[in-house]
């Protein structure tokens, strides 16, 4: 039964982000929705390593964009 939760909020979670962020998000809950439920807390991992996931994924595209900014110059 959790499993089937945390499959179903991954998948919420993935509709309900813009393309962009998807990328993080899925990966960041597949990590988090496993290990929270070695945690006892699957769902909470998911939610969580989604929001660390599409941080990440951001900061990452922000550190793209100064470098491919910088070099033009």
């Amino acid at each position: 039964m959790r499993s089937l939760m945390v499959v179903a909020v991954t998948v919420l979670l993935i509709v309900s982000t813009s393309a962009a962020g998807a990328k993080g998000c899925i990966k960041g809950a597949i990590a988090g929705g496993v290990a929270g439920h070695v945690a006892g807390h699957g769902v909470v991992g998911a939610a969580a390593g989604c929001v660390y996931g599409r941080h990440r994924a951001n900061q990452q595209a922000q550190q793209q964009q100064n470098q491919s900014s910088g070099q033009g110059k």
